[in-house]
């Protein structure tokens, strides 16, 4: 694709290495972004600085935050013994929406996969447990996508948690959430009646 300034095909190049962003959307952005004021141009940008350079993780959750602790575990209104575990944050976001959570999280930052080079070292597994040792924790909900990966690693972690002495409830989503689905797409009333039915791990299997 051949552009009449270098601009703008530095732009373009920049908003197509986005996932998801092909060249003829980046293009469509890229004139977009100069039908704009200067002013609201230079916003966006600073908002994507600022994010980039102080956008932090959670050293409770590992959730992504403002602050070193985010605003879901600095609430003292919400049940700081129960526990969701889930991937990312973006299962964060699913479960707050449907507004029928209020306990706090634990984000791993991924799932067990083999055959991806991921194992439970690169994940928040460790500090679960490092957490579970220094917290009174009378509940940890698995709220892991239904799928191969997220299976396994439900697994490895309630094995671990049955290894230790530690007296904790572990709970699942109803399986209204369909295997081999993702969390982040499903939607909010499967999702709450899921969390609301979650059951003991062991039964579930």
């Amino acid at each position: 694709m051949e552009f009449p300034s270098k601009l703008i095909g530095n732009a373009v190049e920049e908003f197509s290495r986005l996932p998801g962003i092909g060249k003829k959307t980046a293009l469509r952005l890229t004139l977009h972004l100069l039908k704009l004021p200067v002013e609201d141009v230079q916003h966006f940008g600073l908002a994507i600085t600022t994010l980039r350079e102080k956008i932090q993780y959670c050293k409770t959750c590992f959730n992504i935050s403002d602050d070193e602790i985010c605003s879901i575990c600095a609430n003292k209104s919400r049940k700081q013994d129960l526990v969701c575990i889930v991937e990312s944050m973006r299962d964060v976001l699913a479960i707050e929406n449907t507004q029928n959570y209020n306990g706090v999280y634990h984000v791993l930052g991924g799932v067990i996969s083999p055959l991806e080079g991921i194992g439970p070292e690169k994940l928040k597994i460790d500090a679960l447990f490092e957490r579970i040792k220094t917290t009174e924790i009378n509940e940890i909900i698995m709220a892991l996508s239904p799928t191969m990966e997220g299976d396994t690693t439900v697994f490895y972690i309630t094995k671990k948690l049955n290894e230790s002495p530690n007296d904790i409830k572990i709970t699942t989503l109803a399986r209204g959430v369909a295997f081999g689905g993702e969390l982040q797409y499903v939607d909010e009333v499967t999702l709450s009646r899921a969390l609301v039915m979650r059951r003991p791990y062991e039964s579930s299997i």
